[in-house]
């Protein structure tokens, strides 16, 4: 009897997202947020937000997206910064970190495009372990938990005055 070798699982790789990712990313949103997800503030906030395709990403495995990460460039108040959702993973991917890894890639894609800020709207326990705290100062369109608004400053400040577009 001959052994196979296994062979080794599919690797993930995260990319800038192009818009042939879009219907893999429609498909994965919609199935991680349901039909629900148009109601959301954070919808009211990508009505008017200025898409940033070179700060969002998509993790692939053998050309399938099993993740995205969307950027946005608004403001809070005055100040430009960039807006974070939806953040989404494929259910076989979760508890691996993939999330984890797709918001750490795009915020350091947004530092070193200059950015100031980052903020989204979440839960602190998930996003305090990637630099998030709760932006007590930034007002959403819309209802939303004050204590779901959180921010990841690079450099100032932190952000502060109701999200608006840029």
């Amino acid at each position: 009897m001959s052994v196979q070798p296994c062979r080794p699982a599919p690797a993930l790789t995260l990319v800038n997202e192009t818009g042939a990712h879009g219907p893999q990313i429609e498909t994965l949103l919609d199935r991680a947020f349901g039909p629900g997800r148009f109601a959301k503030s954070s919808e009211r906030v990508r009505e008017f937000a200025d898409f940033a395709p070179e700060l969002s990403f998509v993790a692939e495995e053998d050309g399938k997206v099993v993740g995205v990460v969307r950027m946005w460039r608004v403001k809070a108040g005055d100040q430009p910064v960039v807006f974070l959702g939806p953040l989404a993973v494929e259910a076989s991917e979760r508890r691996g970190g993939l999330g984890a890894q797709l918001v750490e890639r795009a915020c350091e894609a947004t530092r070193a495009a200059g950015e100031d800020a980052v903020v989204l709207v979440g839960d602190l326990p998930y996003f305090q372990r990637v630099g998030f705290q709760i932006a007590p100062g930034v007002g959403m369109p819309g209802p939303v938990d004050p204590n779901r608004v959180l921010v990841r400053s690079f450099k100032g400040p932190a952000p502060s005055g109701a999200i608006a577009p840029r």
